[in-house]
Order: C-alpha cells, then structure tokens, then sequence
C-alpha cells in the first residue's frame, strides 16, 4: 500500500473518504481539511519557537521512550516495590502496551499509511533531532504506549495516574519537539492508548479482583 504523501491526521481521512465513494457530506471534508490546516500550523508553531534551554531535555526524554524502556522500566520497579497491588499494575500496564503496540503497527498505521513531517522543510532546529522513524507517521506509537501504560497502572494504582499520565503527557509532545510527529498524531495515539489500557485494566480488575 503506497504512503499518502500529505501530513495531518484529519486530510488522511478526508482524502480516505472521498476515495471510497461514500457519501460525505461537504461540511464534513471541509472540517477535515481545516484540522489539517490547524495541524500543519501547530507543527510550525513549534519549530519556530527557540526553546534552546528545553531542546536537550525533550530530546532525551523521546528517545527514553523508544521500544517503551521508560514504562518497562517502570513496570519493573513498581513490581519490586509495589507488593502484590503493584505486581498486577505492573502486568497490566505492560499488557496493555503490547496490545497498544500491536493495534497502532500493525492495524491503524496500515489502514493509513502517511509519510513523517519534512522537519527541513519546516525548519525544525537540529538540535532537536532524534532519530527518524522508519515506520509511517499516524498515529503516534510513543503517544499510544504511554497513555496505555498510564492509564492501566493508574487504574491499580490512583496515586500514579497522574504522575505517569504527565509524563505520557510529556513524551508525546517530545514527539512533535522533535519533529518527527505531527500533533494530530500525537493527540490520536493518546486517545487509543488510554482506550486500550481502561480496557486491559478493567478486565484484569474483573478476572483478577
């Protein structure tokens, strides 16, 4: 399947439906089209905002979170010190990244493949860079894992809710930071991320009282 060659979330999908030959309504692929414009700006915005003092930190905090190393590590600890409340948030919030993991790769990212931000182009500064991801741009797989993981500890554990969730938060927006991300991506993936994990956390909360 071919990479759809435009940038925000919201243009992919009104470029799907006019495709498909359903009927849409004109309002609809216009709303569309002005989120896309909206996204494309935000990703602008923030490229050209000199945030020099943050740039370093940002960076490092999305490159913590490739293949989920900061939530497994996470996972790890709370099960050493968490006793057995923090032993199934652990195992909650890892299952929940796995299933996340997989729906996001292997099933949205093929229903709408679209290329990353030209970060040149848009003149995100250097100092920012991470490494590109090979894989297409919608929506973010970061953003997904982190809210998943998140959202199905802090279902276990409330006191952690809003500590992981700031920093799903957090490495979300590294994302767009970095330039490898547009925010409509970023903001998708949160989305089915804290779907997938309240639904991983609700079941193991039923099967394991």
């Amino acid at each position: 399947m071919p990479v759809i060659e435009v940038g925000p979330a919201a243009e992919v999908l009104a470029s799907r439906l006019q495709e498909s030959g359903r009927e849409v309504s004109v309002w609809s692929v216009r709303s569309l089209q002005e989120l896309a414009r909206l996204d494309r700006a935000l990703y602008a915005a923030i490229a050209d905002v000199p945030t020099p003092t943050l740039d370093e930190p940002i960076r490092l905090l999305s490159n913590s979170a490739n293949y989920s190393s900061i939530w497994l590590l996470a996972a790890g600890a709370l099960a050493i010190v968490g006793g057995r409340t923090g032993r199934r948030a652990a195992v909650a919030g890892v299952v929940a990244i796995g299933i996340t993991s997989a729906v996001v790769n292997q099933g949205v990212k093929r229903l709408y493949p679209r290329a990353r931000p030209d970060r040149a182009a848009e003149e995100v500064p250097v100092q920012r860079y991470v490494r590109m991801p090979d894989s297409t741009s919608f929506p973010s797989g970061h953003s997904a894992s982190g809210f998943a993981f998140a959202t199905a500890v802090g279902a276990y554990a409330p006191v952690l809710g809003a500590p992981l969730r700031f920093m799903a938060a957090a490495v979300a927006y590294s994302r767009v930071h970095t330039g490898v991300h547009y925010p409509g991506d970023a903001v998708i993936g949160s989305l089915i991320g804290a779907s997938i994990g309240g639904l991983v956390a609700a079941f193991a909360r039923r099967r394991f009282p």
